[in-house]
């Protein structure tokens, strides 16, 4: 995850964490994760599992280092998102068709994430994160691009949501609450596992497809090529996660 400030590198059993502060040093956290996802091997509930593994490690991470800057912590991304929130109830009550409610109430829903990335370091970060990431994976210098950048869940999570919930839209109306929380959940376990496919498969014409979003995201907005500074957060970061991990593998 890219943050304001600097960069956090989630392991499979640890996080680390590393932000540039006013006078120039870099100050740098790690610790043993409390909640680990990768444990779940059920679909329908492993991918909400490591998205809740992740934001578990937020508020550790504040508490570790409050100089962390995340990006939602803003007053006018608050506001963006309270206001993305007010337009989706106010699209989901439309006459529009079904799916045609649920593509835009997505798009809609991205609109937070994409005003974050204006007039801050945030989309350097993320371009440092993925060079950081991309070069000690492959062992070789990398881009700011990269192909498990979360951006690529763009794609499928529009699609499987929006199938989801314009099925639960279908149900009668005093059964739809539960109807929409059931079809987020089965709309995000399916796109979490639409991801891993196209992961393990990149060639196919489908994942090209259902990448292309994500990729096009990321490539003109979601990321910016970084500074060397940035990048020596980086670097930092991912260091320090490295290293809890061989500790964590030694105990």
């Amino acid at each position: 995850m890219a943050l304001r400030n600097g960069v956090l590198v989630h392991g499979p059993t640890s996080w680390a964490c590393a932000v540039r502060l006013p006078d120039g040093s870099i100050s740098v956290v790690s610790e043993r994760k409390l909640l680990i996802g990768n444990t779940i091997q059920n679909p329908l509930f492993r991918g909400p599992a490591r998205l809740l593994e992740a934001l578990a490690v937020l508020p550790a991470l504040k508490r570790r280092l409050p100089e962390a800057k995340l990006p939602f912590e803003q007053p006018r991304i608050i506001a963006a998102v309270l206001a993305s929130a007010i337009g989706v109830r106010v699209i989901r009550g439309s006459r529009l068709a079904p799916a045609v409610q649920e593509l835009a109430a997505g798009f809609l829903a991205l609109t937070p994430a994409l005003l974050s990335l204006r007039g801050s370091d945030l989309a350097a970060y993320h371009g440092a994160e993925h060079i950081s990431i991309g070069t000690y994976e492959h062992g070789e210098p990398r881009s700011r691009e990269h192909e498990r950048c979360g951006s690529h869940l763009v794609g499928p999570l529009l699609v499987t949501s929006a199938a989801a919930n314009a099925l639960a839209s279908a149900v009668p109306r005093r059964y739809r609450g539960p109807a929409r929380t059931a079809a987020s959940l089965g709309g995000l376990a399916a796109a979490t596992e639409l991801f891993g496919w196209m992961v393990r498969n990149p060639d196919s014409p489908l994942a090209r497809a259902l990448a292309k979003p994500g990729h096009e995201l990321q490539h003109r907005y979601a990321t910016k090529e970084p500074t060397a500074e940035q990048v020596e957060v980086a670097e930092a970061a991912l260091n320090a996660c490295l290293t809890a991990e061989a500790e964590a593998a030694r105990a």
